[in-house]
C-alpha cells in the first residue's frame, strides 16, 4: 500500500513539473523573454551587458513614441527607441527633433546632449525631412554619436521585425529598474 502511495506522489510531482515547464515555455515564447543589451547605443538609458525583460505581447496599436523595442535583425537583435510611425515626417535640425513640423522633446537625451555640447559637437546630425513608409517605424538609439539606427544602417524597421518592448532591467540586481 505504501509503495502505491509513493508512485501516486511521484506521478503527481511529474505532472506538476511538466505543467510548469509548459507554462514557462509558453510565457517565454509568447509573452516575456529575457534579452541582453549588446553595446553602448542606448546609454545612459541601458548599458552594455544589462539584462532586460521584453514584453512580446504587443501590437502596433500598443507602441508609443519613445518606447524602447527589440528589433529582430539578420545576424543579431537590436535595442532602439521608437521615434516615428508610418506616414510621419521626421526631421532633425540642430539637435531638435521635428515630427510633422512640430518639435518633439526628447528628455531622455539630456545627459548625452550635455556631453555633446561640452565637446563642441551635436548629438544628432541634421537629416530629413524623411517620411516613414507604411508598415515601418523609424528608430534611433539614445547614444546617437555611437548608434547604428534608422539614420545610418538599419533603415526603416518593418513593424513585424519588432520582438517586443523593453519593460525592466533585472540584472545586475543593483540596477533593477523599470524602463518605461
Amino acid at each position: 500500500m505504501e509503495n502505491n502511495t509513493l508512485k501516486q506522489e511521484l506521478v503527481s510531482w511529474m505532472k506538476s513539473i511538466f505543467f510548469a515547464l509548459i507554462v514557462a515555455f509558453l510565457v517565454r515564447a509568447f509573452i516575456f523573454s529575457p534579452y541582453i543589451v549588446d553595446g553602448a547605443s542606448m546609454e545612459p538609458t541601458l548599458h552594455d551587458k544589462e539584462k532586460i525583460f521584453v514584453n512580446k505581447f504587443n501590437s502596433i496599436d500598443d507602441f508609443k513614441r519613445g518606447d524602447i523595442v527589440i528589433i529582430k535583425g539578420q545576424e543579431k537583435n537590436y535595442v532602439k527607441r521608437i521615434i516615428g510611425f508610418p506616414g510621419e515626417e521626421i526631421e532633425m535640425i540642430s539637435d531638435e527633433l521635428y515630427i510633422n513640423g512640430k518639435i518633439v522633446k526628447e528628455t531622455y537625451l539630456s545627459e548625452n546632449l550635455k556631453y555633446a555640447t561640452k565637446n563642441g559637437s551635436r548629438l544628432t546630425g541634421d537629416f530629413g525631412p524623411l517620411t516613414v513608409p507604411d508598415g515601418h517605424l523609424f528608430v534611433m538609439g539614445d547614444n546617437r554619436l555611437y548608434s547604428m539606427d534608422s539614420r545610418n544602417g538599419l533603415g526603416y524597421i518593418k513593424i513585424d521585425k519588432i520582438v517586443g518592448t523593453s519593460e525592466f532591467v533585472y540584472f545586475p540586481f543593483k540596477n533593477f529598474r523599470n524602463i518605461k
